[in-house]
Formats: C-alpha cells, sequence, structure tokens
C-alpha cells in the first residue's frame, strides 16, 4: 500500500489508526521448553528416523482414540499418502471442497485422479453432503472431507454416504485438531477428530493449534491402510519379513522397497517440538475458544457481517476465524475492507480462493461457476486474528479496528 493510499484509508477511518504495530491473522507460540526439545534431540545420536518420532506417534494415538498414527514432513504429505493407501489411481474420482489450501485437491491429481468439487453449506462453510451424494459417479473413489476453520463436518451423514457408495471417507484434519465430535455412531459419546474417517489427515504447519515448524500425521483404525500408508511414507521400503517378496533375510541391515514410495518422513527434531507443543494443547486450544467466544459476542449484532454458523455435533477448535461482508450493506469492497485492517493495524487473510479457480485447474477444464455457495462465500471473507498469544489488548483491537470500518463504510 502506497503512502497517499495509507493516509486516505486513514482519514477515512477517523484520523489516526487503532494501532501503529500489526497484529497478524496467525502466529506460533514458541517457548523456552520447546527450543531446549530440539536441541537436546540435535545434541543426541539421532536428528531424524529415531525415537521422538516413534513418541510422537504414540502420543497421537492415545489422543485421538485412532488405532495406528504416522507422522510425516507436511499435510500435504499426509493427504497423498492417505489417497495412495486409499487405492485413488488413474481413472478414479474424488470428491472434495473447493473452500480449502489446493492440496486437498492435488493428492488425487498426483495420483493420477480427477478432483471433484461438490459446494459448501454457506452456513457453516463446510462440504455439504448433499452435494457430494449429487457428484457420485461409478468413477468416485473417496471423499475427502475438510473440517474448515477447525469445525467438524458431518460425519454421520458423509459416513453413511460413503457406506452407501462403498467410498473411503478422508478426513482433511488440517484446521481441527483437538475438536470433538459427537454424533449418532458414537451414542452422544464425543470423539476426538483422528477416529471419526476412515483416515484422517492433521497439518502441524506454524500458525495451526501446535507447529512442527512443518509436518503432518495420519491417524487410521484401517490395518490394512496403515500399512500402505507406512510404506509410501518411506520410499515403499520395509524392514519387516511378513512383507518381504525377495531374497531370504540375511541379517539387520536387510530390506526390500516392495512398492513406489516417497520420502515422507519427518525428523526427531521436528517430532521433538511437535511433542513439546503437545504438553501445551489444552492451553492453547482454550485460549482460541475464548477469543472465538469474545468475537462472536462483539459480531452478532453487526448488520454489515455475518458469522460462520456451527453444527452442535462439533466441539470446534477454531483454527480461524472468518467474517464475511454483506457488501450490499457496505459503501466498499473486500478489498478496500482488508486494506482498511491493514491500516489499522491489523493484518488480516484470506481463505481461500476456490480451488478450481487456479490457473492449473482452469486448464484442465475446470470453470467458475460449479459451486455457487463457495463463490458467494469468497467473494466476502475475510480471517481475522485469531492466536492463542494474542492479548485481550490484540483482540480488543481487532474488535475495534473491525467495528470502525464497518462504520465509516456503512451505507
Amino acid at each position: 500500500m502506497n503512502e497517499l493510499n495509507k493516509e486516505k484509508l486513514l482519514a477515512i477511518n477517523g484520523g489516526s489508526p487503532i494501532r501503529t504495530d500489526k497484529i497478524y491473522y496467525g502466529r506460533q507460540w514458541i517457548e523456552e521448553d520447546d527450543i531446549k526439545a530440539v536441541a537436546d534431540v540435535l545434541r543426541s545420536q539421532f536428528i531424524t528416523c529415531g525415537p521422538k518420532v516413534s513418541e510422537m506417534e504414540q502420543t497421537l494415538k492415545e489422543y485421538t482414540g485412532a488405532k495406528h498414527a504416522i507422522v510425516v514432513n507436511s499435510g500435504t504429505s499426509a493427504l497423498h499418502c492417505a489417497c495412495l493407501a486409499a487405492g485413488v489411481g488413474p481413472g478414479d474420482e474424488v470428491i472434495t471442497t473447493p473452500m480449502t489450501f489446493a492440496a486437498s485437491a492435488n493428492c488425487a491429481v498426483y495420483c493420477g485422479a480427477t478432483p471433484v468439487f461438490a459446494d459448501i453449506d454457506p452456513e457453516t462453510y463446510n462440504i455439504d453432503p448433499a452435494s457430494i451424494e449429487a457428484h457420485i459417479t461409478p468413477k468416485t473413489k473417496a471423499v475427502i472431507a475438510v473440517d474448515f476453520t477447525g469445525q467438524v463436518v458431518k460425519v454421520d451423514e458423509i459416513r453413511a454416504i460413503c457406506d452407501k457408495h462403498n467410498l473411503v471417507f478422508i478426513e482433511d484434519a488440517a484446521h481441527s485438531i483437538g475438536s470433538k465430535y459427537t454424533g449418532k455412531s458414537t451414542d452422544g459419546k464425543p470423539r476426538m477428530v483422528g477416529n471419526l474417517a476412515d483416515i484422517t489427515c492433521f497439518s502441524f504447519h506454524p500458525v495451526k493449534t501446535i507447529t512442527a515448524g512443518e509436518g503432518g500425521a495420519i491417524t487410521t483404525n484401517n490395518e490394512e491402510f496403515y500399512k500402505k500408508a507406512l510404506l509410501a511414507h518411506a520410499h515403499g521400503i520395509t524392514h519387516d519379513e511378513a512383507q518381504m517378496e525377495g531374497a531370504p533375510h540375511e541379517g539387520m541391515w536387510y530390506y526390500e522397497m516392495i512398492s513406489l514410495g516417497y520420502n515422507y518422513r519427518m525428523t526427531d527434531f521436528q517430532a521433538a517440538l511437535l511433542q513439546s507443543q503437545f504438553k501445551k494443547i489444552d492451553k492453547f486450544i482454550a485460549r482460541r475458544k475464548e477469543i472465538v467466544a469474545r468475537y462472536n459476542e462483539a459480531f452478532k449484532d453487526i448488520p454489515e457481517l455475518f458469522i460462520q454458523k456451527e453444527i452442535p455435533e462439533s466441539d470446534t477448535s477454531r483454527h480461524l476465524y472468518i467474517i464475511q461482508l454483506k457488501l450490499d450493506k457496505l459503501n466498499c469492497t473486500r478489498r478496500q475492507f482488508f486494506d482498511a485492517m491493514s491500516a489499522e493495524g491489523v493484518q488480516c487473510q484470506i481463505h481461500y480462493v476456490p480451488v478450481y479457480w487456479f490457473p492449473f485447474y482452469e486448464h484442465r477444464g475446470y470453470k467458475k461457476g460449479l459451486c455457487p455457495n463457495a463463490e458467494y462465500m469468497y467473494k466476502g471473507i475475510m480471517s481475522i486474528p485469531l492466536y492463542p498469544k494474542m492479548s485481550d489488548k490484540d483482540v480488543e483491537d481487532t474488535i475495534a479496528a473491525v467495528k470502525k470500518i464497518c462504520e465509516a463504510y456503512r451505507k
């Protein structure tokens, strides 16, 4: 933003900015114990493929209730491995949402399959089960349902659809570690995300609830899916004699590559950071919930805003807080509102551009208009700051900036 435009925005919004520094939409919280955990590994004998990886996988199993867990180097790698484990391949179709990071669709393309985009529920922003059903064909192999902002998808309805059509239910839980779901299949008892779908994929990017710097994980209760994902993330190589097909086992050094895999392994120092962060996950989630509650109260009666609805079955650990501008009630564009927030010292973000709008997908024949609800939502949404290290003043300043700009641009 040039200085002239900044001066204009500040003049429109009442003179001086609310903040002279910046509040960013997301930020990791790294403390001395996290740094020590990483340093201890760096001083140890194993900095990759060591004991911290196994410890972290055990922690994930205990936390989610899943039988199996694999930590990997990114959420994208987790999704790719999930598709490989599900048997997704050339000629298959995988249904997902366009309101997500590109990896939720790209993972199907990596396998030679075709992503099919189902529309969203305009109130919850999550994939609409009715739209999933409408897009199923004889080629459909799997559904990748994204817990957008951390809110759990309608698991019971999606499970019923997948069971009916013999599809693999993959939950993209990049936003939702720590969220819980209460549904019919659990007799009213909440279950953790990671123990709901056939395969669940997590992300530990720095802006997520907990971080490994970069990192991801896969959880499943299915032994076959677990074994396939395990091979996929480590070059297709095994030391397990029961899986070997070639020469007799010659000694402890011997291994076989029995499928085509990838190097998606997590390092021990990343696992150590993640394990340290996991000790604070309840604190991080509680603070995120406090901020969400404050935002909900502050914004509930502002006519220029629509606030994301939540289904009663989801006990949400929120990754993002999104305001949707009712542009018919404002004398500004979304870009002008975004720039005005920045001028007030609050740096927002947009999550997300509909995936099929990108040139890569456009060149493959995808056209605008596929998912009207998602496209309408995109035009007005904006992610405002939400992270546990926010002070109460940060929260109140963010609220003040939103209200100030709404009032300035109100019709």
